[in-house]
């Protein structure tokens, strides 16, 4: 999980450089993007709200991996180094902030929850000309996008880094495999580390320990994975839970709600 790979293209610097530079509060970029596309490392001198109506998105930052699914949102702050990898077929829907528009959303880099009204709102202010209108209907638009923001709920669809090459060693296997059953014994020839340190170190750079960093990656992922319509029981096998029951009493504690009432549709 530490940050690697190559910068963003002089293509997309330069398709996206009238969203960083439009003198509107609020732009908004549209682009469909194919399984796999990796952006590469990058970073905006505005904000943004990264938002996809289909696909999920997978941001990783210096600090941590945000997994982004339909109905969430990944705010973005002005100068952040993140680079995006699409998990499915991306539909990208995005808005690009001023300073002062900015100053309504968060402080750091967070998930949130997309209602039905700022979907419909970032749609909207996606249709419209990069430089659009000052004095027309769309500027109401823009300063509801706003409030909207503002008042979101997060959603805890992040996960703290590895940067020690031993802890992102097992990170990068757990990432690939949720299901994988192994404990830090079983981790510890992988990592090149006695148990012990990677208890250490788990604890150190994440904050968490490696039951809790596990756990939540495993919601992380089913929640991806119900949003992109995989049904719970298959959902609850692919991330490690050996009973539906087990699975759906954690996602309850995770997301206040059942895998059910999250899929799309409900």
């Amino acid at each position: 999980m530490a940050m690697s790979g190559q910068i963003l293209s002089r293509d997309g610097q330069a398709r996206l450089r009238p969203f960083e530079q439009a003198p509107r509060p609020i732009a908004g970029y549209s682009h469909d993007y194919p399984s796999g596309h990796e952006t590469g490392l990058h970073r905006h001198p505005r904000a943004q709200l990264l938002f996809a109506i289909a696909g999920v998105m997978r941001i990783t930052t210096e600090q941590a991996l945000f997994t982004v699914p339909p109905g969430t949102g990944l705010w973005v702050p002005a100068d952040t180094l993140h680079g995006v990898r699409m998990d499915g077929n991306v539909q990208m829907r995005a808005l690009f902030l001023r300073a002062d528009a900015a100053a309504s959303g968060p402080v750091a880099t967070t998930v949130i929850a997309v209602s039905p009204l700022l979907r419909e709102l970032i749609l909207t202010v996606c249709g419209e000309p990069v430089v659009w209108d000052a004095r027309g209907p769309i500027r109401l638009v823009a300063a509801l996008v706003l409030h909207e923001i503002g008042r979101a709920g997060t959603r805890p669809l992040s996960l703290p880094a590895c940067r020690d090459p031993r802890l992102a060693r097992v990170a990068a296997a757990l990432v690939a495999d949720p299901a994988d059953r192994r404990d830090l014994d079983g981790f510890a020839a992988v990592a090149g580390a006695s148990v012990r340190t990677l208890a250490r170190l788990f604890r150190a750079e994440t904050g968490m320990s490696f039951q809790q960093w596990r756990r939540q990656l495993r919601m992380t992922e089913a929640l991806a994975r119900i949003a992109q319509g995989v049904p719970p029981a298959r959902v609850a096998a692919a991330v490690g839970y050996a009973s539906v029951p087990a699975f759906g009493a954690a996602f309850r504690e995770t997301f206040g709600t059942t895998p059910a009432m999250a899929a799309p549709g409900r």
